[in-house]
């Protein structure tokens, strides 16, 4: 079946927004708190250097990939790879790896949904003054009431559900372009201004040793390993959303050049982040591997400590309510096209399918921390199970059909047009990696995750 005429809006009107889109898809929650936890862990300033070249190595050539099937498919995932396929003489049947990153992109955003609703849930406690002579007891008692009640959690997801819907319902340059054009400077500038703030309030210090300090005898596979995986998932490839975004950039626009910037912007808010966080971790004689506890049990009660506490916090959640948002975009878009594609449905109509279907599976997610708790799935629970699903084997397995498709399915003088690069020796290193490294690279991400 042929792709169903694109909107008339469907193409970034710049590659400033194009960029905001997609560094705000990269951006995750979890990027905010598991890049500086992973860096201090893995020799600090040591695997930050490993992370940069698994990152340039590794994660630019398949976003690359994943950017240059969207453009040249000119369609959602499963489109773009079967137009891809055509135009290279190949089997349509590659569509199913687009059908792969939908799921991928579909299961994710059922469990990422209801942890952006703690964050605007938290961001609502802190406007209200939430955290004042917060302690410990009071923190975590606070998480489990959280967590216990199954009416707050359903408001907050679909209050944070409903801002996404919106903004996807208005269209890519009505609704995403300008939502990112005021969301993603709106986070670099959060995250100086809190930076700048830990700079002079203490254990700033400690935090840039945490983060920095070169330890070379840390290095080892296993840092490797870590540094490759967190290149690959921290840019959001094989979740559908790059190469729809890819569909809308126009053809004078690098992709080579766009990756480049997008990776280094990731990897900036993930260091800047740790910059706010850390510093009132050390301060406080908090633990730095709370892990996602960190941010809902830790850090409120370090706010109710420090100076100017009710601000900082705010301005924090402010911060991370803006990086779930604009993740959640980049997982619901390509479902709106993909939607407006096969059943040709509206983009109104395309868009609330989408997140009313979400909201609807959402309830199990919510249930999973209460009544459901106790049900298993292949010994975990649900969400347990969703994620390892996505993030274990459909990412993974995705993102190494999508580079041995780039670099086996398609021939180098079609990469070589699309990308436009000026230099036929960075385009042959870029054919290489693809071909070989990538893939390996991906393979091993795949068999770790599914051998545990």
């Amino acid at each position: 079946m042929s792709a169903a005429p694109a909107p008339s809006d469907n193409t970034w009107t710049s590659r400033f927004a194009f960029l905001m889109a997609s560094v705000g898809f990269a951006v995750g929650l979890g990027n905010i708190w598991r890049f500086p936890y992973v860096t201090g862990e893995n020799g600090g300033g040591a695997f930050v250097l490993v992370y940069m070249i698994c990152a340039v190595g590794i994660g630019v050539p398949i976003l690359m990939a994943e950017i240059l099937i969207g453009r040249r498919g000119k369609g959602s995932p499963p489109e773009a790879m079967a137009n891809v396929a055509r135009q290279e003489g190949r089997s349509a049947s590659w569509r199913w790896v687009g059908n792969l990153n939908l799921a991928a992109a579909f299961f994710i955003e059922v469990v990422y949904c209801v942890i952006a609703g703690w964050v605007l849930y938290y961001l609502f406690v802190s406007l209200t003054g939430g955290f004042t002579g917060m302690d410990s007891a009071l923190a975590e008692a606070r998480f489990g009431g959280l967590l216990a009640s199954t009416g707050t959690m359903l408001f907050w997801t679909v209050v944070g559900l409903g801002i996404t819907g919106f903004i996807v319902y208005s269209g890519v340059q009505d609704g995403i372009e300008r939502a990112v054009r005021i969301l993603m400077p709106t986070l670099f500038v959060l995250l100086v201004v809190l930076m700048i703030y830990n700079m002079f309030a203490g254990g700033f210090g400690l935090a840039l040793d945490y983060l920095f300090s070169v330890d070379f005898s840390k290095i080892n596979g296993s840092v490797w390993l870590a540094a490759v995986s967190q290149a690959f998932f921290s840019m959001g490839v094989a979740m559908a959303g790059m190469m729809t975004f890819g569909s809308y950039l126009p053809r004078e626009i690098s992709i080579a050049r766009s990756a480049v910037i997008i990776m280094f912007a990731d990897t900036l808010v993930a260091i800047l982040a740790g910059l706010v966080i850390f510093p009132a971790v050390f301060q406080y004689g908090m633990d730095p591997a709370g892990g996602p506890g960190l941010i809902f049990q830790i850090l409120p009660v370090a706010f109710a400590q420090m100076p100017g506490g009710y601000i900082v916090g705010s301005l924090f959640f402010v911060l991370l309510s803006v990086a779930a948002i604009t993740s959640m975009v980049g997982l619901l878009e390509p479902l709106t096209a993909w939607l407006q594609e096969t059943r040709q449905f509206s983009r109104h109509k395309a868009a609330l399918t989408v997140v009313c279907s979400i909201a609807v599976l959402s309830i199990i997610t919510v249930l999973n921390y209460s009544v459901l708790s106790e049900f298993r799935l292949f010994g975990r629970d649900i969400n347990d199970s969703l994620s390892y699903l996505s993030d274990s084997i459909m990412l993974p397995l995705g993102g190494l059909l999508i580079a041995v498709f780039a670099g086996w399915g398609i021939s180098k003088m079609s990469s070589r047009d699309e990308l436009n690069m000026k230099s036929s020796g960075v385009h042959s290193l870029w054919y290489f990696m693809i071909r070989f490294a990538v893939p390996v690279a991906v393979f091993i991400i795949l068999v770790t995750g599914v051998t545990g």
